[in-house]
């Protein structure tokens, strides 16, 4: 009892703490990552690997950059990409807030890329929402921004009736699994969110991510890493610990079965080891 009301607390925390510093506009003075590079990130929302270009992207408080290699690339206009989700190799949902002089909308609502982050296309709930989580599973795109919304054509958006607040939502694009991080445990719904659960041996994670249709990876409030064999029913401990978490991507592509990318304020750091050891580094698989 007394251990899950600490990480009760910790989640809770970290969660008041993100939506905090988050409350701030695109080119205000942020403390975020550190990298060898430096920091041209700000604070960071949101990590992907894009299997089919083997490229490892960052949404952060100053736009999308390409973070595959050891040189750091800007891909995207500014803007704080408070929500960040991607549904193929070119085509980016984003939400948040516009950068110094953009003409976009403020909030943005639900802004979608298809030429990999260059530029946005506006869809719906411009000026009212900032998503600061959102994912796409094969129900449609999820996104809370204090209220849980789905939509299936990225214009006509319904209500989502969920007992919680989540901190984080993933899924996999072609699954029609989805979990909501929660401080009592990962709620998962399959039948676009008309009913949740709660298993009963769930762990207190802040981020989940899909590496495939089964395959998830999980980190809680203070770092330590799960993963699930089953799409999120249960969990196991991984071994391997991290700073305190931003973000989270994973992959079962390649040889070396489940790899993680974990973003800290330590940098990138990388799991080729399923979540059993990880080591500090902005460079994708080295």
């Amino acid at each position: 009892m007394h251990i899950k009301k600490k990480i009760t607390v910790g989640w809770l925390a970290v969660t008041v703490l993100a939506v905090t510093a988050c409350g701030q506009q695109a080119g205000e003075e942020t403390v975020g990552i550190e990298t060898s590079a430096g920091n041209p990130f700000g604070h960071v929302h949101g990590l992907s690997f894009v299997e089919s270009s083997q490229q490892l992207l960052l949404a952060t408080h100053e736009g999308l950059f390409d973070v595959t290699d050891e040189s750091i690339e800007k891909v995207s206009p500014t803007l704080d990409l408070m929500g960040f989700a991607e549904a193929s190799a070119d085509l980016y949902y984003a939400s948040g807030h516009p950068g110094p002089g953009s003409e976009l909308p403020n909030p943005l609502g639900l802004v979608k890329s298809t030429d990999g982050g260059e530029t946005w296309q506006e869809l719906s709930r411009q000026g009212e929402s900032d998503f600061h989580t959102m994912t796409v599973s094969s129900e449609g795109i999820f996104g809370f921004d204090g209220t849980l919304r789905l939509t299936g054509d990225g214009e006509e958006w319904t209500e989502v009736e969920a007992p919680f607040q989540p901190a984080n939502l993933s899924a996999y694009v072609d699954s029609p699994a989805v979990l909501a991080t929660t401080e009592e445990g990962v709620q998962r719904s399959t039948d676009g969110g008309l009913t949740w659960e709660l298993s009963a041996d769930s762990p207190v994670l802040l981020l989940t991510t899909f590496a495939d249709e089964a395959t998830v990876a999980g980190v809680s409030p203070d770092g330590v890493i799960y993963t699930s064999q089953d799409a999120g029913q249960t969990w196991e401990e991984a071994g391997g610990t991290t700073a305190a978490p931003a973000a989270l991507a994973a992959t079962t592509e390649g040889e070396n079965g489940l790899r993680v990318w974990v973003s800290t304020e330590k940098g990138i750091e990388y799991s080729e080891d399923g979540g059993a050891s990880f080591t500090t580094t902005v460079r994708a698989g080295q």
